[in-house]
């Protein structure tokens, strides 16, 4: 176990951090959980809203390093191929 201050403090560092980076997780999923609604409802203005939000959150967690960029723009990339393939139909 943590032996030294500095190590204690790496310690209480880590699982402040764990916390706040568990909290931007679950929003980015309550965003894209809002997407796939209305997607699924059938409702392309809300898709669209939930997509733009969706993005936004999803780049945000890229930035704050909570995602990695490719996993982010991958996400994103499929979000909109549903919105387009949704607007098509």
């Amino acid at each position: 176990m943590a032996n030294n201050p500095g190590a204690r403090k790496a310690i209480r560092k880590i699982e402040a951090r764990t916390e706040v980076n568990k909290a931007r997780r679950t929003r980015v999923r309550t965003f894209l959980r809002k997407f796939q609604e209305a997607v699924s409802g059938g409702d392309q203005a809300a898709a669209k809203t939930a997509f733009v939000e969706a993005q936004s959150e999803l780049m945000r967690a890229v930035s704050k390093g909570v995602v990695h960029k490719n996993t982010g723009s991958r996400k994103v990339s499929r979000l909109a191929a549903q919105l387009k393939k949704m607007a098509a139909a």
